[in-house]
């Protein structure tokens, strides 16, 4: 998905209300407030999902599952993502790129609230942005830091200035670290968010659930349901059952897909079959023996018969994809044939290092994708004189501290659901993939500085260098599948950002 980019000769970006694409469901227009039919404003929808946030404050906190539950429902962005890639408006209505494409100047809706009762303008803009410069402390704050200033034009006008001409930037404002923050409301970021969107805060219900409800002071477009329910369940068999009996409305992520034939052949339920830009990373922890070695990891590459994992693993529903780009972007090159499954060069490899006398410990979160995975890796990696430990984590705070905060594994397996994100994942020497090359940085630089034809072939050969070093394994791609009962509408076919966006969910 390639995302347009206002660019050059002073390009002016005027949208009209348009329909905008979030995660799992589509957002509603933006344009213009509307008001729910009286005889909705009650009604309730309870979505089925996995993975609960540790605490809802993604300023400090990496992961997805809190941007799923509040980003484009709670927080609002400047822009956003839509169904095709394209750059939408959010809160800004308009913005304009200078010619030496460093200065954004944004014009912004008005009338816009805080569910604190605050204003928006573009002091709330100026603070949000710099808050991220300054207070955020997770991993994705970095696409921040080409921000030389922001400024305040007016109420209604806001001024950027990058350091450096920035492919990248604009798509970044449509995530996370685009979320615009009330100035009055960031005190209890963890238990209390406040934002302008849709949706304000109702209630969490630790361990089972969280509440959102409409925001009536909403700019927008209202939505029409009064109440969401965001359910979490551990189990899949759970969650299926969940639908089946009538406790939810919609499974936003199937976690069994080989059950899936128990709803399409049921005329109760619809089943939406799409795509995602969610890479399962089998990742290798480069920074000790015996996986900082070049061929232990080849050799575990040569090891996996990928098509056989998913068929086993995800009842044959992924795409192989062998780099952490989906074929969703403009510089995804397949790279599936760089490791094909052959155990006995798998073994050749193998002869000689530390790995045939250690002990691989493959730690993986309580998910159920993960943990199918790992079952599969684990068998596969053993076939070839691997001796693998495969342990279960609890998720996401077991996992997020042992693996990913202290890189305490050999490897691991995660779904990378952010977009576009080879720099987030494999940019940071200290991230726990442990990757971060220099030369494989100076690609993703001269990408992001470059023209369109350079931003692609400087990814495709950022791409490569991934594949060639065996920074990691690709599993596959997950695909996107929503299950929900068939008078749900505004369900989407692919996923396309972190966001759960539920404001243009209905009712027929």
């Amino acid at each position: 998905m390639s995302g347009s980019r206002p660019r050059g000769g002073g390009v002016r970006r005027l949208v009209g209300a348009l329909v905008l694409l979030g995660l799992l469901a589509v957002a509603g227009c933006s344009a213009g407030a509307g008001t729910a039919d009286q005889g909705e404003q009650t009604a309730s929808l309870s979505v089925g999902l996995v993975a609960e946030p540790a605490n809802l404050d993604f300023t400090t906190t990496d992961g997805a599952a809190i941007p799923q539950a509040l980003l484009y429902n709670v927080y609002e962005t400047l822009v956003k993502v839509d169904g095709e890639g394209e750059l939408v408006p959010s809160l800004a209505r308009s913005w304009e790129v200078s010619e030496d494409r460093r200065t954004y100047t944004f014009e912004l809706v008005e009338g816009a609230t805080f569910t604190d009762g605050a204003p928006f303008t573009a002091e709330d803009a100026v603070f949000s942005i710099e808050r991220v410069q300054t207070e955020w402390t997770t991993s994705l704050a970095a696409a921040m830091d080409v921000v030389e200033s922001a400024t305040a034009v007016s109420p209604t006008t806001l001024r950027v200035e990058l350091s450096r001409p920035s492919n990248d930037w604009l798509y970044r404002m449509t995530t996370r670290i685009g979320a615009m923050f009330s100035r009055t409301g960031v005190d209890a970021l963890g238990t209390d968010p406040v934002g302008t969107g849709p949706y304000r805060f109702g209630s969490w219900n630790r361990g089972d659930s969280i509440t959102l409800l409409r925001n009536d002071g909403y700019w927008g477009s209202a939505p029409q349901f009064g109440e969401v329910v965001l359910r979490y369940f551990r189990d899949p068999t759970a969650l299926n059952n969940a639908l089946l009996s009538g406790t939810i409305d919609v499974i936003g992520t199937v976690q069994a897909p080989e059950s899936l034939e128990q709803f399409t052949s049921d005329p109760r339920f619809q089943v939406i079959e799409g795509t995602t830009t969610a890479e399962v990373v089998l990742s290798f922890n480069r920074s000790r023996a015996p996986l900082d070695d070049l061929d232990v990891r080849r050799a575990i590459k040569h090891a996996i018969d990928h098509r056989a994992l998913v068929d086993t693993c995800w009842a044959g529903r992924g795409t192989l994809i062998g780099s952490m780009v989906p074929p969703s972007d403009p510089w995804y090159t397949d790279l599936t044939g760089r490791y094909p499954y052959d155990p006995d060069r798998a073994r050749e490899l193998l002869e000689g290092t530390d790995a045939t006398s250690s002990t691989l410990r493959l730690r993986v979160p309580n998910l159920p994708y993960a943990v199918a995975c790992g079952q599969v890796v684990e068998s596969q990696l053993e076939q070839v004189g691997l001796d693998v430990q495969m342990d279960t984590l609890e998720f996401p705070a077991a996992w997020l501290q042992t693996v990913y905060t202290d890189a305490d594994y050999d490897m691991s397996i995660i779904a990378h659901v952010e977009p576009r994100d080879l720099r987030a994942v494999f940019g940071d020497p200290d991230y726990y993939t442990r990757y971060g090359e220099p030369e494989f940085v100076e690609h993703l630089d001269a990408a992001d500085a470059g023209t369109e034809a350079e931003q692609t072939e400087q990814l495709r050969l950022a791409a490569e260098m991934l594949a060639d070093d065996a920074a990691a394994d690709w599993l596959f791609l997950l695909p996107n599948l929503v299950v929900a009962e068939q008078g749900i509408t505004g369900l989407p076919q692919n996923a396309v950002s972190e966001s759960f966006d539920l404001s243009a969910l209905g009712r027929s």
